[in-house]
């Protein structure tokens, strides 16, 4: 139908057809014919909609923030649109729930504030200094456009009040702070004897039969891990290089000169106004006036400049080569002085007010200071295509190919050979997680098909397939005899270290005193007076141990013996409890142990808070 309107578009019935068309249009609207089925809201809160648009946002923003603690070589699923849907919504739900709240509640952040914040951001810096370009580029590769991001600032700010409100509105009393101090500061007596498991591994045999035995009773871990052997072709791109004509070199340094050159740049800072042409003319009147009085102009930026970004930095955007900002701008700043101002520029963001703070000259460059670079440049872009045709076309032979040899020969390439794969993988290529996950797919491992051709690099490529797997096997007795004895005689050592202990423990319990029992012993013994809970002088199994024990009666001491540590056993003689008082505590300690109080509590009344919030709220999703 459509060719035949198409061949008679000149004829009355295909200008009636279209007359229909259009009529249709304009009486149910182009909204009716593309986006059918109702609003296309995500969910609704208290009346408000939280649209498609804004839940596929939130499931970028997760995306990526997966991705920064994943890596590149994250779990594809992980990242599915799908699975991070729904928690992407809730997130969406109780955000708009507390932005509710804190509109209903007069929080808000002024412009000054946002653009501050804004300003001081490292990514939209270059040298220190906020750049307009660079915020828009950050931004655009973010998803977000200016006005978006500005919103979502806004919104974060309103959001982090009220937070901090609730959270804020909790204290820690005196009797909580004590409570916490008689703990977090309570000292402890201590004395110990260290029984060295080394002293006992000279003089230990383990018999044959225990061997034998533990090999049988820990079989499984006695197993060889499942190996493969493969056969593998990498295609670098370094192996496509070819020498460069010099002509071709210098017919590249015409072309490109450009790009070595650097341009005079000039440094410049505005004043914005927007609004209608009355209310811009009133205000650069005000500003002129201003500056004409004395102000300074970075405090005429501050004061009156509606470009948020700039404003907070004397309203200064950076260099520009002539190419930076809009023709209008560009023409003014050219006839600037350094340290002077222009009369009102117009363009289509409103009226400027510039200032020539800074001006740089450019530079030039010979062919030979860039020769090397250019070949290099010249050499790659050919190498990098011929790597790309011999990508795809091995990637169209390996899928339909029984083995890599043909693909090779077809290629001119190298089928190259590596065994003893594990799944933990091994060196240069088959340490790569990609590599391994292929090695040991369903489709290469179980069903023996070539791998998809594997991107290691933009420069570097592989295709794998599997020539022989050997499977996990119960390792021979001799292969693991010396770890058995190892771990044997390692036990041996601290039952022997513990049953010393436990003499001990004997001897002063019938009245010798530790420091007698340890030199009897010919053994070591330390005593610590008040240690805390993160003493760092005390063995960590000692530390451990000392805390969770009750307190002794007054005038007695407790024996415990220690076998925690897989390198020495202990005696313990545990004997004053000094209960924690804050007074006693630096300064500084007192002021982080009220805000741990105070922010534990504060955290608990901010996430009932919330939930009363999310609990009453009503919440549609669609």
């Amino acid at each position: 139908m459509l060719q035949d309107i198409r061949a008679n578009s000149q004829g009355t019935i295909a200008k009636i057809i279209i007359w229909l068309i259009v009529i249709s249009f304009s009486i149910f609207g182009i909204e009716s014919l593309l986006f059918s089925g109702g609003s296309g809201g995500a969910a609704e809160v208290n009346g408000e909609e939280i649209s498609a648009f804004a839940l596929q946002q939130e499931i970028s923003v997760q995306q990526r923030q997966l991705l920064s603690v994943l890596g590149p070589d994250a779990d594809p699923a992980l990242l599915d649109d799908d699975r991070l849907a729904q928690q992407a919504l809730e997130a969406l739900v109780s955000r708009e729930i507390l932005r509710q709240e804190a509109d209903d509640m007069g929080l808000t952040a002024s412009d000054a504030v946002l653009g501050e914040i804004i300003g001081s951001m490292e990514q939209f810096q270059i040298d220190g200094q906020f750049s307009n370009e660079m915020f828009q580029s950050v931004l655009a590769n973010a998803g977000f456009t200016p006005s978006l991001f500005q919103a979502r600032m806004r919104e974060d700010l309103q959001i982090g009040q009220l937070r901090a409100g609730i959270a804020g509105s909790d204290f820690s009393t005196s009797a909580e702070l004590d409570l916490a101090a008689r703990i977090a500061y309570e000292g402890r007596d201590v004395r110990y004897i260290t029984v060295p498991v080394a002293n006992f591994l000279d003089e230990l045999e383990v018999p044959e039969e225990a061997i034998s035995e533990y090999y049988e009773a820990n079989a499984d871990r006695f197993l060889s891990e499942e190996q493969v052997a493969v056969e593998y072709i990498e295609l670098q791109m370094d192996d496509y290089r070819e020498p460069v004509d010099e002509a071709l070199v210098r017919e590249e340094f015409e072309l490109v000169r450009d790009e070595f050159e650097v341009a005079t740049e000039a440094r410049v800072s505005h004043i914005l106004v927007e609004g209608d042409d009355d209310e811009r003319a009133a205000a650069i009147a005000e500003v002129q006036g201003a500056l004409a009085g004395g102000m300074s102009f970075e405090d005429a930026a501050q004061a009156y400049s509606d470009d948020i970004g700039s404003a907070g930095f004397g309203g200064d955007l950076g260099f520009t080569a002539g190419d930076t900002f809009p023709e209008e701008m560009e023409a003014a700043i050219a006839t600037l002085e350094i340290g002077e101002q222009s009369g009102p520029v117009e363009t289509d963001a409103g009226t400027h007010i510039l200032l020539l703070t800074e001006r740089r000259e450019g530079s030039s460059v010979t062919f030979e200071e860039v020769a090397v670079e250019l070949e290099n440049r010249l050499q790659e872009a050919e190498a990098g295509a011929a790597l790309l045709r011999d990508v795809e076309d091995l990637r169209d032979m390996a899928f339909n190919a029984a083995d890599l040899a043909s693909p090779a020969d077809a290629l001119g390439l190298a089928v190259a050979q590596a065994t003893g794969i594990t799944r933990q993988g091994g060196e240069e290529l088959f340490a790569e997680p990609r590599v391994l996950n292929a090695l040991f797919s369903t489709e290469v491992l179980e069903e023996g098909h070539n791998s998809e051709v594997i991107e290691l690099s933009p420069t570097r490529f592989a295709v794998f397939r599997v020539t022989e797997r050997q499977e996990s096997r119960p390792q021979p007795l001799e292969e693991v005899r010396a770890e058995i004895i190892v771990t044997l005689r390692d036990e041996l050592a601290l039952e022997a270290a513990a049953e010393q202990a436990a003499a001990l423990e004997a001897a002063v319990a019938a009245g010798s005193s530790v420091e007698d029992a340890a030199l009897e012993a010919g053994l070591e013994w330390q005593v610590e007076l008040g240690a805390r809970r993160n003493s760092l002088t005390l063995p960590a199994a000692v530390r451990d141990a000392l805390f969770a024990l009750g307190a002794p009666d007054s005038g007695d001491s407790m024996l415990e013996v220690i076998t925690t540590d897989p390198d020495a056993a202990y005696l313990l003689e545990f004997t004053r409890v000094s209960p924690g008082n804050l007074n006693v505590a630096p300064p500084a300690e007192q002021v982080a142990l009220r805000q741990r109080i105070s922010g534990e509590a504060g955290g608990v009344v901010q996430q009932q808070y919330e939930r009363t919030l999310r609990d009453t709220a009503d919440v549609t999703l669609f």
